[in-house]
């Protein structure tokens, strides 16, 4: 019991950073620049790493939803 929910916790926290990550690349070739004002590098930067995070962990929670629904697929049939 005490191990599943570890390897779920440690799969969640795996799932959470690679899609986060996969995110913050596909941000990085948005152009945004025209978005912020000029000299104001440091505020965009924090702004992209947020929604970064954010879509990332949206994303991460479906795929870790789906993983889930699937394993209890076993319990319809």
């Amino acid at each position: 019991m005490m191990q599943e929910l570890g390897r779920q916790a440690l799969i969640s926290m795996f799932s959470h950073i690679i899609f986060i990550i996969i995110t913050w690349q596909v941000l990085q070739a948005v152009r945004l620049d025209h978005v912020f004002k000029k000299m104001r590098t440091f505020e965009a930067k924090v702004v992209i790493i947020f929604v970064a995070v954010a879509l990332g962990s949206t994303v991460s929670n479906f795929f870790l939803d789906f993983l889930e629904w699937s394993q209890q697929m076993v319990y319809f049939f």
